[in-house]
C-alpha cells in the first residue's frame, strides 16, 4: 500500500471559523525509504494571511496572490493521494482543514479519497511516552537534520522531515507490537504473514554476486559462506583448541601466584 507523509500551512488555527489552506506538501514513501514522488502547491486562500501566521511560515499575501485556489488544484491533489495511507503529525488539524476545503467544493471529506489517515503524533507518544513529541523534538532526538527549517516552516519541508521521522517511528512501533504479541502469550507462528515476498531480479542477483566476489577478495583465506561443512567444522575445532590452550595457560599462571 502506498504511504504518503503530508503537511499543510494555513492562515490560522480554526478551519471552521474561516481560516484557509495556503500550502500543501506531500512526500510518498517507497520500499527503500523516501521516493522522489512529491506533490507541492501554494494556494490562494481568498482572504488575508494574518501577521502572526506569516511569522510562523513566512508565506506572505503577495506570495499566494497569483496562486490557484484550492478548487483549482483539488482534482490533482486527490488523484495523487488516491488509494494511499496518509500520515501527518497531529493529523486532526490538517484533516480538519482539508475536510472544510473539500466540503466547500462538494467533494466530501479527506477520508473519502484515501485508505486511512494516520497520526504520527499518537505513534510517537507510544514510542516515547512522557516526552516532548513535537516534530522539532523528534527530529532532534532522532538526529534528523533541521537546517531546511532555518527560513521558517513549510508544508513540503515539514512533510520531508516527517517522512524521515515516520520511518523510524514505524520500525520502533512494529518492534513494540511484536513484543506485545509475545508477552500476551500468542505465538508468532500462529500469526498470518501478509507480507508480499518480492523475488530478486536478475540485476539484483548479479549485484549480489559482485559484492560477494569483492568480499572474498578482502578476506584472508576462504570466506565462511564458501566453506564446505567439514572445512567449517575443522576451523571451529581449531579455534576452540586455541581458546582452550590460552585458558589453560591463564589457569596455570593464576595458580603460580
Amino acid at each position: 500500500m502506498r504511504e504518503i507523509c503530508f503537511d499543510t500551512e494555513t492562515t490560522g488555527f480554526r478551519a471552521k471559523e474561516g481560516d484557509r489552506l495556503i500550502e500543501i506538501g506531500c512526500v510518498e514513501l517507497s520500499r527503500y525509504g523516501i521516493s522522489e514522488n512529491k506533490f507541492h502547491r501554494f494556494i490562494n486562500p481568498q482572504r488575508d494571511i494574518p501577521e502572526e501566521a506569516i511569522r510562523i511560515h513566512n508565506i506572505t499575501n503577495e506570495m499566494v496572490a497569483d496562486k490557484p485556489t484550492f478548487e483549482e488544484i483539488a482534482d490533482e491533489f486527490l488523484e495523487f493521494i488516491k488509494g494511499a495511507k496518509l500520515i501527518a503529525h497531529n493529523s486532526p488539524f490538517d484533516e480538519s482543514f482539508l475536510d472544510q476545503e473539500l466540503t466547500r467544493i462538494g467533494k466530501g471529506k479527506l477520508r473519502d479519497h484515501c485508505v486511512d489517515v494516520i497520526d504520527s503524533l499518537e505513534i510517537s507518544r507510544k514510542v516515547f511516552p512522557q516526552q516532548q513529541n513535537s516534530l522539532d523534538a523528534l527530529c532532534k532526538r532522532l538526529g534528523v537534520d533541521l537546517t531546511s527549517r532555518n527560513d521558517g516552516h513549510g508544508a513540503l519541508i515539514d512533510a520531508q522531515l516527517l517522512a524521515q521521522v515516520y520511518l523510524v517511528l514505524k520500525q520502533d512501533q512494529e518492534s513494540m507490537d511484536i513484543d506485545s504479541l509475545t508477552l500476551s502469550g500468542k505465538k508468532l507462528d500462529d500469526i498470518e504473514d501478509t507480507h508480499i515476498v518480492i523475488k530478486a531480479s536478475e540485476e539484483d542477483l548479479k549485484a549480489h554476486e559482485a559484492f560477494l566476489e569483492l568480499l572474498a577478495k578482502k578476506c584472508k583465506g576462504t570466506p565462511l559462506y564458501k566453506m564446505e561443512d567439514e572445512e567449517f567444522k575443522a576451523l571451529r575445532e581449531k579455534e576452540q583448541e586455541s581458546i582452550n590452550s590460552k585458558k589453560a595457560k591463564m589457569e596455570q599462571f593464576i595458580a603460580s601466584l
